[in-house]
């Protein structure tokens, strides 16, 4: 097997739920050694949250934890605090998520980390940073979506502000964090030196939606195809299933006519005449109704539902390949039960079964990341604690003896 990205890098993971674990992952899947440090009893809370067996992790938390090395640690205690600050000594990334000033509180703020660990690297993710009028405030996926941009965008123009499936607010943050460690690890090989990097979700989501604050200015000068609105004093609105490119675009409704039943096309200039004779539609080929793309662009309903009254007659994956064959850019809008099945993300490794010890085995999502000469190999999200006794060992050369002392003690 060929050596992998990270190997030798040792993540010190003290993060939970979603956005934190979904970074800390990405560097388990690169290789690095992911500590994850958790309260003894409970553990990440998603263990016991949306389970769908008794006593057993949740796929919340096995979904988000793979390739990491889960170890117990109350970190109010005097002992457990000694323990800490060894695994810092040994460790070149810690990442957290918790509220502000948490891990300030427990005796660990940035300067005392730096002072333990001058490579260290302080990662912290937070829903609105460290800094700024609304620092001290709390966030979840649905408020960094509503505060970066998303949600008052996503939707049609005449319904309310909606929630992205995506999980842009956690997820997005935590893909985020990844550039900015891998970015410190690398500035550290010749400064010698760690550094704190921070993302906030809002910021996140933010960037994530940057196109649209490109169309906020672009309005201010007049009305746009995809917004064809007279005047503009307010704010980008909601644009449904616009393209948002260069060229129109929707869902076409495709046979049955289930909820998911769509497809999205793209409307190119140059496939119209292809796509007519795909459609069997060659009287329509000289209509100066549709010729041209600014003529088709003034009638985008009626273009819209010639295109829908052939593809209603076809399911999406029969339209899928009928226009691919003509080089017409779509794609079939995929649910979780055809994502599960689809036979390129199966090929692509990006839907893996992985065996679990309690569970049997789960099915999840593999490493978006594709590195030529590094392997990936996605191993079971760890049962709580289950590596105590060998960080332990390793770290502070305690046996077996020692660590039952601790676990009777309430340290681990």
């Amino acid at each position: 097997m060929a050596d992998k990205a990270l190997e030798g890098v040792r993540i010190l993971d003290m993060t939970h739920v979603q956005s934190g674990p979904s970074c800390t992952q990405i560097l388990g899947f690169l290789g690095a050694d992911v500590v994850k440090l958790e309260p003894p009893g409970r553990g990440d809370i998603t263990r016991g949250q949306l389970r769908d067996m008794p006593d057993v992790d949740s796929l919340y938390f096995t979904m988000l934890n793979c390739n990491k090395r889960s170890i117990t640690l109350n970190l109010k205690s005097k002992q457990g605090k000694t323990i800490f600050t060894e695994l810092l000594k040994t460790s070149d990334v810690v990442v957290e998520n918790f509220g502000p000033g948490v891990l300030a509180r427990l005796g660990f703020p940035w300067e005392t980390i730096q002072a333990i660990n001058p490579r260290a690297i302080y990662a912290s993710i937070k829903g609105f940073g460290s800094y700024g009028p609304n620092k001290d405030f709390k966030a979840y996926e649905p408020i960094a979506q509503a505060m970066g941009g998303s949600m008052s965008t996503t939707g049609l123009a005449d319904g309310p502000p909606l929630c992205t499936g995506s999980q842009v607010g956690d997820s997005g943050s935590g893909i985020h964090m990844v550039a900015a460690i891998l970015a410190a690890l690398f500035q550290r090989t010749h400064s010698g030196k760690g550094q704190r990097v921070e993302v906030a979700m809002q910021d996140s989501v933010l960037n994530l939606v940057r196109v649209k604050m490109r169309d906020h200015q672009r309005l201010q000068r007049g009305p746009l195809p995809e917004y064809p609105i007279e005047h503009f004093d307010d704010a980008v609105p909601r644009s449904g299933n616009a393209s948002g490119g260069g060229h129109p675009g929707t869902a076409l409704r495709c046979k049955p006519g289930g909820p998911n039943d769509y497809i999205y096309v793209v409307f190119q200039p140059q496939i119209w005449d292809a796509l007519l004779r795909t459609m069997e539609r060659e009287d329509l080929v000289d209509d100066e109704r549709y010729a041209t793309p600014a003529a088709r662009l003034q009638r985008l309903d009626e273009v819209y539902g010639l295109v829908e009254s052939w593809s209603l007659n076809h399911t999406k994956f029969e339209v899928m390949e009928k226009l691919n064959a003509i080089n017409v850019p779509c794609g079939p809008v995929l649910d979780s039960a055809d994502l599960f099945e689809d036979d390129h993300l199966r090929a692509r490794d990006m839907i893996v079964e992985v065996p679990h010890p309690q569970r049997g085995s789960f099915k999840t999502v593999g490493s978006p990341l594709k590195l030529s000469d590094s392997a990936i190999e996605i191993t079971s999200s760890p049962l709580l604690g289950e590596h105590t006794a060998e960080v332990l060992g390793q770290v502070m050369g305690y046996g077996a003896d020692d660590v039952d002392q601790l676990r009777q003690d309430g340290v681990i």
